[in-house]
């Protein structure tokens, strides 16, 4: 069994997949929140929402048994690629990322002109990078069970 990360732009559906792989019995880990991820500020002097490392560090290091699925897309993963056995983008068109955005009710990220325009942006800038980095992309637009069963068969289920 493996530690897999999922990442890719907001509105790809990686939480909804850690729900369902919740559901069927995986250890699953979401990012965006408080306990794994923290502000800190870029020499430019902009805001940046990255991992808090030793919780990562920790986290993959004292995994043992089973698969791990770890969710998020930060500008320090990359640091962490070592300790995941695939690291697996989802990806999506603009078109399918924005109207999920706008149809979820759990995050309010994107809800916004300008978080939009990010979203976009980081379609545009940073989505290739985590396409150059990963080691298998997978179609967000197929139905989630799809995505899911594709995940369970990368953590070797």
């Amino acid at each position: 069994m493996g530690k897999i990360l999922i990442t890719g732009m907001s509105g790809v559906g990686k939480s909804t997949a850690l729900q369902l792989l919740r559901l069927r019995g995986h250890r699953t880990v979401d990012t965006d929140t408080d306990v794994w991820s923290r502000w800190v500020t870029t020499p430019d002097g902009s805001p940046d929402w990255v991992w808090r490392e030793q919780a990562i560090t920790d986290l993959l290091a004292g995994h043992a048994t089973g698969s791990l699925f770890v969710a998020g897309c930060k500008t320090n993963q990359g640091r962490f690629y070592p300790s995941f056995d695939q690291v697996v983008l989802l990806s999506a068109p603009a078109e399918v990322l924005l109207a999920r955005i706008a149809a979820r009710t759990g995050n309010p990220y994107g809800k916004r002109p300008e978080e939009r325009d990010a979203v976009l942006h980081h379609l545009a800038t940073v989505e290739p990078l985590l396409r150059a980095t990963a080691t298998h992309e997978l179609d967000a637009t197929a139905p989630v069970e799809i995505v899911v069963r594709q995940l369970e068969e990368l953590a070797g289920r």
